[in-house]
């Protein structure tokens, strides 16, 4: 059997006008295609979980309209995608059914989405998927490949995780590369469309698990960049100080997502630079109580949690480690004076990197379906726009229109050439004063 693994997600901004413009800022959108140029941790871990004696390749196809026909011919394929390029997907899926290929789609969007998925395939996979890839295996073996293979339900266990197939990727074509350290979040923010969708429970992996993985990634790349593919790295802090702990004796460099609570624990800050960590990002979402009010949809804890921001910044980037503070434009507790605050704030802040989308309906989340009840859907199933740049709702305080040029003129000031090294240069600046000051202390 020959098995093809082929991720999809070549994410783009679908509005050409917002395209051209992050051509001519380097900021712009460059988180966003730093994820576009992951790998698929998901399917690389499916290819851990795949007996040895399957015939398997790895493929990334980032554009449709530069394939002819499909890329490679395998006996079946399994394509994951993000939600705004699953049209794509389904089209590529298309293309293999037609050539009498097997076809198997899984990922958030297919979670979130399954029976629209198997429109296009002979079986969609939801849920986490380590639960159900081994009776895959085994039906496509026999012959009896069933059309739905649900996860939900069932209780995964992170310590039985098995090893991605690092050594299936071109190490040479990525800067960074990705293991997941736990999955989930506690929190319940209402347009969150990540793991939780998979995963609705908080789960960490074992440290020695992790760190077997950095060991894999370092047999082939001798000094890699690591992300940890988590919502939410460091949540249980008692198990984030056992796993800085190990970390910090792989020698390497590695950013992640957490929340703001990081600043709380000092002990957890000073360990944090001395384990390689170069940059966290953080979802601070707005800069006002009512801008964020309601957003964190069990105890309100980001907007109780605003004042404190420019403080907690302080403190994380006086170790040394850089923050990414994310910004959403266009929530519903946000109008047209909301770009000229995030302007204020970031320049207050000093943050190092920033990182602004505008809020997005996602499939299947509290927030999909409250605007869909409320009417507030430009265009239904329009996943092309689920971009994070690209509007697909009708904002509550301001037009689409408003919306849409505060985001061009906010990414246009805060991803000047010019601003970017200031900004940057004075993060190195006061690190260095911090420096002088502790060894002078």
């Amino acid at each position: 059997m020959k098995l093809g693994l082929i991720a999809m997600s070549g994410v783009r901004a679908h509005n050409a006008e917002l395209s051209a413009l992050g051509l001519t800022l380097p900021g712009f959108i460059e988180r966003n295609r730093v994820i576009a140029s992951l790998p698929s941790l998901g399917l690389l871990t499916l290819a851990g979980l795949t007996p040895q004696d399957v015939d398997l390749q790895y493929l990334e196809v980032a554009d449709i309209t530069q394939v002819d026909g499909v890329p490679q011919e395998f006996d079946v394929v399994a394509i994951s995608s993000f939600s705004a390029q699953i049209g794509e997907a389904y089209e590529l899926a298309d293309r293999y059914r037609a050539l009498g290929t097997r076809v198997i789609l899984g990922g958030l969007h297919v979670t979130a989405l399954p029976m629209e998925a198997l429109r296009h395939a002979d079986a969609v996979a939801i849920g986490e998927g380590e639960t159900v890839w081994p009776a895959i295996i085994d039906d496509l073996r026999a012959g009896n490949l069933k059309p739905v293979y649900d996860a939900r339900g069932t209780n995964y266990n992170f310590a039985d995780s098995p090893m991605p197939r690092f050594d299936l990727l071109d190490i040479e074509r990525y800067n960074r590369l990705t293991v997941q350290t736990q999955r989930g979040c506690p929190f319940r923010c209402e347009f969150c469309a990540a793991s939780i969708r998979i995963s609705p429970t908080y789960k960490i992996k074992p440290v020695e698990r992790v760190v077997a993985e950095i060991q894999s990634i370092k047999s082939l790349w001798k000094r890699p960049f690591i992300e940890f593919a988590d919502d939410n790295t460091f949540v249980n802090k008692a198990h984030s100080k056992e796993l800085l702990r190990a970390v910090a004796r792989e020698d390497i460099r590695w950013f992640t997502e957490t929340d703001l609570s990081v600043a709380d624990d000092v002990e957890l800050l000073d360990m944090l630079r001395d384990a390689g960590c170069a940059e966290i990002l953080i979802g601070l979402e707005g800069t006002t109580f009512s801008g964020i009010d309601g957003v964190e949809q069990r105890t309100n804890w980001k907007a109780k949690r605003v004042e404190s921001y420019l403080e907690a910044i302080r403190r994380i980037q006086d170790r040394g480690v850089r923050v990414n503070g994310c910004f959403i434009l266009g929530l519903d507790g946000m109008g047209t004076d909301s770009f000229d605050a995030v302007w204020e704030f970031v320049q207050q802040s000093g943050l190092y990197d920033i990182q602004i989308t505008v809020q997005t309906a996602f499939p299947s989340t509290p927030l999909y379906a409250r605007l869909k009840q409320e009417g507030r859907i430009l265009r239904d199933e329009a996943w092309e726009l689920c971009t994070l740049f690209d509007v697909n709702f009708q904002p509550a305080k301001m037009s689409v229109a408003e919306l849409e040029a505060g985001l061009r003129s906010l990414v246009s000031r805060i991803y000047s050439d010019d601003v970017t090294k200031a900004r940057r240069a004075a993060f190195h600046r006061n690190y260095r004063k911090k420096l002088r000051q502790r060894a002078a202390a």
